[in-house]
């Protein structure tokens, strides 16, 4: 199972890329398990010593009681306190944010994949657009041409 966060490859510029664990309640994990999350237009925030996910949902698990259910809850993200204070300080250093990429099971174990990403212009979203059709065409015309 790996959920990917396709904007955000369109919407910025990633450079380096960390694991993280998540903290998540019992039907959360289960619905995790089974695909139900969505890491579109998310992002991470460092508070003090922790870090956490926010604009992340986790549908709820359909056979878990839905009482008090919040699927766009702050989670808490597990990484060293050496890792924080080096993406904390790479953030401050430069205009960058910290995007989740993916969500993913590791041995059980549910991992998040980060990574320190500089947004794109409108302009250079444009421009990644017509190359790919580009590309997209040229692969199309190369495979009549076999």
């Amino acid at each position: 199972m790996k959920i990917t966060n396709k904007r955000a490859y369109f919407d910025y510029e990633l450079f380096e890329h960390f694991e993280s664990g998540i903290n998540l309640q019992g039907p959360e994990v289960k619905a995790v398990k089974l695909g139900h999350a969505d890491l579109t237009g998310s992002h991470v925030r460092i508070m003090g010593s922790e870090a956490y996910l926010i604009g992340s949902k986790v549908f709820p698990y359909k056979y878990a009681r839905p009482e008090d259910f919040d699927e766009t809850r702050t989670r808490k993200l597990l990484l060293h306190k050496n890792e924080i204070m080096t993406l904390k300080s790479k953030i401050e250093g430069a205009n960058l944010t910290i995007v989740p990429v993916s969500l993913y099971t590791r041995g059980g174990l549910i991992k998040l994949e980060l990574a320190l990403g500089k947004g794109k212009k409108q302009y250079e979203k444009k421009e990644a657009k017509k190359k790919k059709d580009i590309e997209r065409e040229q692969e199309l015309e190369l495979a009549d041409a076999l």
